[in-house]
């Protein structure tokens, strides 16, 4: 009788099993190491039917690794990073990671609220960069599965408490990545604190449709719905202009090569990198906010990779990678060159609290802050 029984419950363990993979959406949970302090970092790998799969893990809530298939099922993995914590710790380049609380750059590092100024860390020159020295790239989240209807996901947590990196108040934050079998991976964010508060939330994946570590990302074509950006100073720091991008290298509002106007010989070029040019600059999307609108399409011509992203944020953030210089080993021992990704920030304008006309980033106690991007793949 206990045999049977046995025997009962291995069938039932084996037909949730198979039912699990009928669906096409499975996930796992194993260890990834631990921090220089001992900390232990958790992994989720998420996975659907067409072999896509997405790992995240718990230091900075960042994105590990993301394996796309190309036009011919092959599949390679698509975002820069490291094989293990120490990688992360150690690293300047915010690889796959949840940007926060404040994306891109401050001027001064300043800010104020209320007639109050807060002070945080000049880790950029004299401007604070992603957050501080101690953003939410180089924090250990919580995390637990997050199964939806028609996804598989993995929803991580965050309290960042008052006075953290200067910032006001105690923010609460969770992001929840989540997988589909329509080969979406989407970035749900959400916070709340007990004071005002500023908040841009981003996520900062590099990545290479031909796949990470192969070459630079020059003759892949992108194009962004908008028709303006704005403009930055010699420290990167917009100067307040929504200028158009119509006549200059930064008009990619019809498919273009990236590489194409590259080192093109225009002042805002050499300010983000001022040896060779380069991409650094925030678009302002012309979709105003509607997820369900394109905002971002770029293409790789070699492996058919397609990349389509939607969102609610009213700008992205287009980076070539301009400082990797091929001396950053990541996975798999593959260096990392030159041009060799691109990034796709979505987000609020860079210095918003210090720039009236921007829209606001201000957080306030009872209000809920939230944010949706989605990275929708195909192959050509």
């Amino acid at each position: 009788m206990l045999q049977s029984r046995y025997c009962l419950l291995g069938l039932s363990l084996m037909i949730a099993t198979l039912t699990a993979h009928a669906a096409g959406l499975s996930s796992e949970h194993t260890a990834f190491g631990k921090t220089s302090d001992g900390t232990p970092v958790e992994k989720y790998t998420l996975r659907n039917s067409h072999g896509m799969q997405a790992t995240v893990i718990t230091y900075g809530a960042t994105l590990q690794s993301l394996e796309v298939p190309d036009k011919n099922g092959h599949l390679e993995d698509v975002v820069l990073g490291f094989d293990d914590v120490q990688g992360y710790q150690s690293g300047k380049a915010y690889f796959g990671a949840t940007i926060g609380r404040f994306g891109n750059r401050l001027a001064n590092g300043a800010f104020e609220l209320d007639g109050q100024r807060f002070q945080v860390p000049q880790n950029d020159g004299s401007n604070s960069l992603h957050g501080g020295t101690q953003g939410f790239d180089k924090q250990v989240w919580k995390a637990e599965p997050a199964k939806g209807k028609d996804s598989v996901g993995v929803t991580l947590t965050y309290l960042s408490a008052d006075g953290e990196m200067g910032f006001p108040g105690n923010l609460k934050t969770e992001v929840t990545y989540s997988l589909n079998d329509n080969n979406e991976l989407r970035i749900d964010y959400k916070a709340s604190t007990d004071k005002p508060t500023v908040l841009n939330l981003t996520n900062h994946s590099y990545f290479n449709l031909a796949g990470a570590g192969h070459g630079d990302v020059l003759q892949q074509l992108a194009t962004l719905h908008a028709s303006h950006y704005t403009p930055v100073n010699g420290t990167l720091i917009p100067t307040g202009e929504l200028a158009p991008v119509a006549g200059t290298p930064m008009d990619f509002t019809k498919p273009t090569a990236i590489g194409t106007h590259i080192k093109a010989d225009h002042p805002q070029l050499k300010f983000a990198e001022p040896k060779q040019g380069g991409f650094d600059f925030n678009w302002v999307l012309d979709t105003q906010g509607d997820v369900k609108k394109l905002a971002a399409d770029v293409s790789d011509p070699k492996s058919g990779r397609r990349l389509q992203l939607y969102t609610t944020e009213p700008g992205v953030q287009f980076y070539t990678s301009n400082f990797l210089d091929g001396s950053v080993k990541g996975k798999a021992g593959k260096t990392y060159a030159h041009w060799g990704a691109f990034t796709l920030e979505t987000q609020h304008y860079p210095d918003a609290p210090n720039q009236p006309n921007f829209p606001s980033t201000r957080l306030d106690p009872g209000k809920t802050y939230t944010q949706s991007t989605v990275l929708k793949f195909s192959a050509q």
